[in-house]
Order: C-alpha cells, then sequence, then structure tokens
C-alpha cells in the first residue's frame, strides 16, 4: 500500500491567493466523498497505473490532495488513498466522528436537546455547516454537531 500523506490546510500564507486545482478550478485541498461501494486508488492518474488501495465503504469522506485530467488525488483520515477517477467521487459531504459520543443537538446550541449521540469512528453525511456546528445524519438520526470534533470539514468552514 502506498500512503500519501494529506496537505495541510493551510499550505498558503496569510493573504495568499487560494491553491485551486488545475482541472476543476475549485479549492485544493477540499473534502469529498466516495461515491461507489467500491472504488480502487492507483499508484498514477491512469488505468494502466496498479492499484495501491481499494476504497470500500460508500459516503466515505476523502480529501482531494490533487488533480490530473480526469483523476483526483485523495487521501483517507489515516493518510491512505492514490489516484481515482472522478466518477468515484461525489461532492455531497459525508465526516467521521472523531470524538466518542459525540451529541446530536436539537440546533445549534449546546442548552437545546440532545437527539442522538454518534460513537467514535461513525460515519455521517453532513447537510450543512456553519462555522462551528454542523448538521449531521446519522443512523437515521438528524442533528446539529460540534464541527471540531469531525474530520471531513476545515475549521470554521460554512457550506449549505
Amino acid at each position: 500500500m502506498l500512503a500519501l500523506a494529506p496537505l495541510p490546510a493551510a499550505a498558503q500564507s496569510e493573504g495568499a491567493e487560494p491553491r485551486v486545482g488545475p482541472v476543476t478550478g475549485f479549492p485544493i485541498p477540499r473534502y469529498v466523498s466516495i461515491r461507489a461501494s467500491e472504488g480502487n486508488a492507483r499508484r498514477g492518474p491512469s488505468r494502466s497505473h496498479r492499484i495501491d488501495w481499494v476504497f470500500t465503504r460508500r459516503h466515505m469522506p476523502v480529501m482531494i490532495v490533487a488533480e490530473h485530467g480526469h483523476w483526483r488525488r485523495v487521501v483517507d483520515r489515516d493518510g491512505a488513498g492514490g489516484w481515482m477517477h472522478y466518477s468515484l467521487l461525489s461532492g455531497e459531504r459525508s465526516a467521521i466522528v472523531e470524538t466518542d459520543m459525540l451529541a446530536l443537538y436539537a440546533r445549534p446550541d449546546t442548552g437545546t436537546a440532545i437527539r442522538a449521540y454518534a460513537e467514535l469512528g461513525v460515519t455521517g453525511r453532513l447537510r450543512e455547516c456553519q462555522p462551528d456546528w454542523c448538521l449531521m445524519e446519522v443512523g437515521g438520526y438528524r442533528g446539529w454537531v460540534d464541527a471540531s470534533a469531525l474530520w471531513g470539514v476545515e475549521q470554521g468552514e460554512v457550506f449549505d
């Protein structure tokens, strides 16, 4: 297996132009998820390159760290990965819970009711993120979680 180290999120100096992919124009690095139930990560950006890793969890978050044509170099939270064809990836966001028994709140406020708890290592879909909170769906439950307890979202990231 070829292990690839993820690039740091703050790879640019303050005030510098953000790094973008030469193919898509989207930020690099960025998070996406695995679309397919099985996807090969290869040593290089073509089908002729050797398969180094096989992702077998649909909706698992990965970080895109490079682009080349129809190929994206991805890494998971452990640094494993390789080059994957873009058709195996989805812009639908997901994240992995990094804290055991993470509370899912009714609203983005710790004073509101807790709807459920998510165990360490659970993967859930992200529906929306505010600077410190993300709306996450896990095991049929939906609630707001502390964004800093997730792998798959940048600190302070906002989307809906």
